[in-house]
């Protein structure tokens, strides 16, 4: 008996939308809310919104949850590149194998841009640079490198 791949409910979503409901980091950040503003070969920006959950008690941006937003939208980029796969292929499994953010501002929302860019290829190697820039005046909030590998898809728990 063969097994199937998962589904990815995610995959289903609107023109202009990065993802669909049912992806779990996206489902958390309420992604789904979130608009693609550009799409390239080695670039995406979005206009992404924080929603409640995720604010401190100042009414921030949590500093934990920013590297969730990093992690997520270095993903979804890094797919955008010459070896990336296309997103209507086959799923690759990438591997988050380093990641360094620098905080600026706070983020305040309610709606904020988020612009990741591909600076090097090599190999399975993928390195993103993520910004988080204020909507209103352009200032930078947020600064975020991180490193990604390509591997084979992830094998169940107990397999050698």
């Amino acid at each position: 008996m063969s097994e199937s791949r998962p589904a990815r409910p995610w995959m289903a979503r609107e023109p202009g939308q990065l993802v669909g409901k049912g992806h779990p980091a996206g489902d958390f950040l309420e992604a789904w809310k979130w608009k693609v503003v550009e799409r390239g070969k080695g670039y995406l920006k979005i206009d992404a919104h924080l929603p409640d959950h995720v604010r401190n008690p100042r009414g921030q941006l949590f500093g934990g949850f920013t590297p969730t937003y990093v992690d997520l939208v270095s993903l979804f980029a890094s797919r955008t590149g010459d070896a990336g796969a296309s997103e209507s292929s086959a799923p690759q499994w990438l591997a988050t194998t380093n990641m360094r953010v620098d905080y600026f501002d706070p983020v305040l929302g309610p709606r904020f841009t988020i612009e990741a860019r591909i600076v090097r290829e090599r190999g399975r190697t993928v390195m993103v640079e993520t910004r988080f820039i204020d909507p209103g005046d352009g200032k930078l909030l947020v600064f975020a490198l991180t490193t990604l590998r390509r591997v084979a898809q992830a094998r169940k728990l107990g397999d050698a």
